[in-house]
This record gives structure tokens, C-alpha cells and sequence, in this order.
């Protein structure tokens, strides 16, 4: 697993290399305070390895619906810190365990609204994308917009 890369060829490069996935981060924009969001990347990332291996992203997710948001991009999985950590300094072990269920429950209820049953149904369908992410949004130009994409 490679961690932290912003740039669709350095996923293939990855891939090539025989890393079995990628995380799409930006490592929190710690690092460089004007670093591009991994979720503006995410598209292209998923388009350019395809199959071949698994994408996570991680970076600025604070909701169930920025979840869902990631996973109809195409994302494997989403890595959470902040609201576990939060959780963890709020109640100690409790605490985190409470942070994942509230995002488990907003995931659910955004699922629900979409009609979808299950991750596996979500796709850049679901999606009415604005601004930089428009160019990754479905051409079928009869799919109604259910969500709203991150404002970036």
C-alpha cells in the first residue's frame, strides 16, 4: 500500500510496481498548505488504475455524506482520523466507538435517501458535481443529480 499520492501516473506507477493499493492523500494538508483534496483527484486516480488495485483516500472527510460522497467516486474505503481522535478525547474508548457509529448511522441514512442498499450500488450517478469535479461527472445527461459532491 502506497500513502499519499495526489497524481493519477503515480497510482499507475504504483501499480506497476506491484503495490496492491494506493491512499489518495494529502497527509491532512500538513505538509503543504496549499496541496491539491484528495477528492478532487480521486476520479482520475480510480479511472487510470482501474481494477488493477485498491484505492483509498483519506484527508478532510468529516461526515457519513463525505463518505458516500468518496465511495461513489470510487474508492475502495475512506480513512477517518479526525472525528475518531476527537471521539478518543472526548470519552476515552467510548468516545471513538460513539464517532464511528455516527458516521456509520450518517452513511446509512444517506444510503437510504439515495435508495441505495448497499455500497456496491454507488456510482458517479448519484453525483451532482460542482465546480473542478465536473469533468469526472457522468455524461448521461438524463441521470438526475441525488447528491452533492464536497464544495471544493
Amino acid at each position: 500500500m502506497v500513502k499519499g499520492l495526489l497524481h493519477p501516473q503515480d497510482a499507475v506507477f504504483a501499480a506497476d510496481c506491484g503495490a496492491d493499493g494506493v491512499v489518495v492523500s494529502n497527509h491532512g494538508g500538513r505538509n503543504l498548505d496549499s496541496a491539491i483534496s484528495p477528492i478532487e483527484v480521486l476520479p482520475e486516480v480510480v479511472d487510470a488504475v482501474g481494477k488493477r488495485i485498491t484505492v483509498i483516500v483519506d484527508s478532510g472527510f468529516r461526515r457519513g455524506s463525505d463518505v458516500v460522497k468518496a465511495l461513489a467516486l470510487g474508492a475502495h474505503a475512506v480513512f477517518i482520523g479526525r472525528a475518531t481522535l476527537y471521539g478518543t478525547g472526548a470519552g476515552g474508548e467510548a468516545g471513538a466507538a460513539r464517532a464511528i457509529g455516527l458516521l456509520r448511522e450518517e452513511i446509512d441514512r444517506v444510503m437510504a435517501l439515495l435508495g441505495c442498499r448497499s455500497v456496491a450500488e454507488l456510482n458517479r450517478d448519484y453525483l451532482a458535481v460542482p465546480g473542478p469535479l465536473r469533468d469526472f461527472a457522468p455524461d448521461n445527461s438524463t441521470a438526475k443529480p441525488r447528491l452533492r459532491a464536497a464544495e471544493i
